[in-house]
């Protein structure tokens, strides 16, 4: 396997910020989001999304219920 430098610098600033924060991404996460807000960079305020149940799985099983009998 050839050596990347890139992704070597990479990963060895990946373990610092880690280290930085006690190996806690979400600690990271949320200290930079708070840092950009404090900065005046818009930040995005997404939503969680929920499925909808269209109740098809329900019928899915059944597919010789829904056909009509045949002629005769």
């Amino acid at each position: 396997m050839t050596k990347n430098p890139i992704l070597n610098e990479l990963y060895d600033v990946r373990s610092q910020i880690l280290t930085e924060h006690g190996d806690d991404l979400r600690g990271y996460l949320r200290s930079e989001f708070q840092r950009l807000r404090a900065e005046g960079h818009p930040v995005a305020q997404i939503k969680q999304r929920t499925m909808r149940s269209t109740g098809a799985a329900v019928h899915a099983g059944s597919e010789s219920e829904s056909l009509s009998p045949p002629p005769g």
